[in-house]
């Protein structure tokens, strides 16, 4: 009934990937004269990997508006376990009056290419799933893009850039907000601050074991902070509530900022509360200890972007706008260990606004990432490298999309002196990324106007 009715239908078709040929090589349909290409089967690793040959290569870059998307390959020589997603389905247009190649696909180790998306009239195939592995690079770019044409919606050129200083609490340097600030003003850059309005160091790591805990009524820094960064063309959003989780650390020190709070990253696990009451409770919360300290956050932020899908539930309740990415399950109540009906989890970024989620959220978008230097030295927890070079490239592939944003965040600690001399450059890694967006023509944008209506 499903075969028959994609062959009637005058309705938009899109087909990813597998099964195509349940389709193509059924006599019935008489495909490849019906639509004008033909399906001639699967193609992955060019051969098994091993330790002597650890990446023997498979159709991996697709080649779109000047910018070749390499997808994503990794490979455990010890386990011998592949990370990638090489299937793809070869096609070959046959009559070029009814379908057409607009993207190909490289194997890099042969040099053959292969049509990546073929259309015919209203159906359209892709080679593979660009959902998988998806990166700031890859083609997850190009049906972001190609989704315009397929829904015919005529969307213009439009990019627009965003920049977000990221948690923003009690322990604020001010020196730091008060530089940012006045460099982004002098730019003529509107900028949001991720607000964590509630400090808590339960453990009193950072407190000589003593707890500490800091309401927004008593953090005169921050408030100090926010003040000069909103007269200055600055935007507030709520980051949590506490951004941790209890009592306990959740990875890494349970102090604000540092963990999860709205899901168990230690047991990769929904924390034991778990329900959309009890995240609608401390959503609440926070937004009231804003409000009864003059401030009205314009959106929400998911303390690092993952929440359980009950807790995401309660965020629409309370923000009419997220400015983030998302992670999404296959279960309202997930379980990632069990051996029957096993349930997954997969993070997703936006290249532009989303407008209603599967939860139900208005999403602005964070697609380019944030600088990161190795201070592993002195937190072992923060050993990963990400530069302002890797920001501007992402930036540069994100143009790819015709309405594709560059949004990005940044965290002000990385300009304090304390950090030296692990980390020296931080404000002009900062400056170099501005320069770079807005040298790649992008258009500086305040994300409160981004906002739901």
């Amino acid at each position: 009934a499903f075969l028959n009715d994609v062959n009637a239908t005058q309705k938009t078709v899109v087909w990813f990937k597998y099964n195509l040929w349940q389709f193509a090589w059924n006599a019935a349909y008489n495909f490849n004269t019906h639509y004008g290409f033909g399906f001639n089967g699967l193609q992955g690793l060019n051969a098994p990997p091993s330790s002597s040959n650890p990446a023997p290569g498979f159709f991996d870059t697709v080649s779109y508006k000047g910018k070749s998307m390499v997808k994503y390959y990794a490979y455990d020589a010890p386990s011998n376990t592949v990370n990638a997603d090489p299937d793809v389905g070869i096609t070959q247009v046959i009559d070029t009056t009814k379908a057409q190649a607009l993207v190909t696909i490289t194997n890099s180790k042969t040099s053959a290419q292969a049509p990546y998306i073929i259309r015919s009239g209203n159906f359209w195939y892709f080679a593979d799933l660009p959902l998988s592995y998806i990166g700031p690079r890859d083609r997850y770019l190009v049906l972001c893009d190609i989704l315009h044409d397929i829904f015919a919606d005529n969307q213009p050129v439009s990019h627009k850039a965003l920049v977000r200083l990221e948690d923003v609490d009690a322990l604020v340097n001010f020196g730091t907000m008060q530089t940012l600030s006045d460099y982004l003003l002098s730019q003529h850059i509107p900028f949001s601050i991720a607000t964590i309005p509630h400090y808590m160091d339960p453990l009193g790591v950072y407190n000589g074991g003593v707890r500490e805990e800091v309401p927004l009524s008593q953090a005169g820094t921050l408030k100090t902070s926010l003040n000069y960064a909103l007269a200055r063309g600055g935007k507030i959003l709520m980051h949590g509530y506490t951004h941790q989780y209890d009592s306990m650390r959740n990875k890494n020190t349970g102090v604000s900022a540092d963990d999860f709070e709205f899901w168990n990253a230690v047991a990769n696990t929904p924390v034991a509360e778990d329900s959309t009451a009890w995240a609608l409770g401390r959503l609440l919360a926070g937004k009231t200890e804003f409000q009864n300290n003059g401030y009205a956050p314009f959106a929400w932020e998911t303390p690092h972007y993952q929440a359980s899908p009950l807790s995401t539930k309660a965020v629409p309740l309370v923000f009419n706008t997220t400015y983030q990415r998302a992670v999404y399950y296959t279960s309202d109540t997930p379980n990632f260990t069990a051996t029957v009906s096993k349930d997954f989890q997969v993070g997703q970024f936006f290249p532009y606004v989303i407008k209603q989620d599967y939860y139900g959220q208005w999403i602005v978008p964070e697609n380019l990432g944030n600088i990161e230097y190795n201070i592993s030295s002195i937190d072992p927890s923060s050993n990963i490298t990400y530069t302002w070079q890797d920001i501007c490239l992402n930036a540069q592939y994100a143009t790819v999309v015709r309405d594709g944003f560059a949004s990005f965040f940044f965290h002000p600690f990385w300009l304090e002196s304390s950090l030296a001399p692990l980390v020296t450059t931080g404000f002009t890694d900062f400056k170099n990324i501005i320069q770079c967006i807005t040298t790649l023509g992008y258009t500086w944008t305040d994300a409160s106007t981004l906002a739901h209506p």
